[in-house]
């Protein structure tokens, strides 16, 4: 009865850790209209700064440390995937960006494999599959490879290297010291890259560049909003996995898709194409067939 109400409650969470996340990725879209990719991501990671930081000053951490390189680039691939994540956010439908987003359990697979040399079942390679195709499906690349195409893959590569630094750190770290890592990265980083906007202008680099605008009126509203309600939803994400099996929580945490794709009609995107669709379903079958191995 117990294992039956701890399953419950691990699926509450993470449905209210998905729609809160795709309420985030909402308010980072409305965002986006009035300053740049790299000023959102800015004002996400001040959120997490203060909110773990107030953590960390009530409860003082008990950790060894010793992997300051390795928490490092857990922080960089986490800032630098957000970056891609909250740029397509901005271009392309909110569906799409989510869903890219979401291979990053694929990925990760695929480095647990090469790094930390962790077994992949049939199965396993069979997800891994499975997911590439749907990738295939949405990118279509006998149309050419996009711009957002290739930051989307990249934003699921980015987010699969911080997941897979992590499984390492927890050996050291504590849980919030990991998560601040990324929060401080993502806060200095857009700083320095501010900075540097004012004198490097490449067209090609404008996912990553941008002049910081102080927020007025309503956007003060739509930052605000994506920053707790992004602290939120990692909140209630780090309670679902508390509550139940990894695979189960996994699998529920695709309705994020769901939720996005809605949103993103709602705030005027194009419903997706039947070809997309069949490669969000193989990619959500994909993600659930990864997560089922944990």
């Amino acid at each position: 009865m117990n294992r039956i109400k701890n399953i419950n409650s691990g699926v509450k969470y993470m449905l209210i850790a998905s729609i809160l996340f795709a309420f985030m990725g909402a308010f980072a879209k409305l965002a986006s209209e009035h300053m740049s990719s790299l000023e959102v991501v800015f004002f996400r990671n001040v959120f997490g700064v203060l909110t773990i930081g107030y953590a960390v000053y009530k409860t003082p951490m008990i950790q060894r440390g010793g992997r300051p390189f390795l928490l490092f680039f857990r922080g960089f691939m986490g800032f630098t995937a957000l970056l891609a994540y909250f740029y397509n956010i901005a271009n392309i439908s909110l569906g799409d960006a989510v869903t890219f987003s979401k291979t990053a359990p694929i990925f990760t697979a695929i480095f647990a494999w090469l790094f930390l040399k962790e077994k992949l079942s049939l199965k396993a390679w069979m997800a891994v599959f499975i997911g590439f195709g749907g990738i295939l499906l949405i990118t279509q690349p006998n149309l050419g490879f996009t711009k957002y195409d290739l930051l989307g893959v990249f934003s699921g590569i980015g987010a699969a290297l911080a997941y897979t630094s992590v499984r390492e750190l927890k050996k050291y770290y504590d849980t919030r010291v990991i998560v601040l890592s990324f929060t401080i990265t993502g806060t200095i980083g857009p700083i320095i890259l501010f900075v540097l906007s004012e004198y490097i202008h490449i067209s090609s680099l404008d996912f990553m560049m941008g002049k910081f605008v102080v927020p007025s009126g309503i956007v003060w509203v739509y930052v605000v909003a994506l920053g707790l309600l992004g602290t939120l939803s990692q909140i209630y994400m780090t309670k679902a996995y508390g509550e139940t099996k990894a695979g189960i929580v996994g699998a529920v945490s695709y309705t994020n898709i769901v939720f996005a794709i809605l949103l993103g009609v709602l705030l005027g995107d194009a419903l997706p194409t039947f070809l997309t669709l069949c490669g969000i379903g193989l990619i959500v079958i994909a993600g659930i067939m990864v997560a089922k191995q944990k």
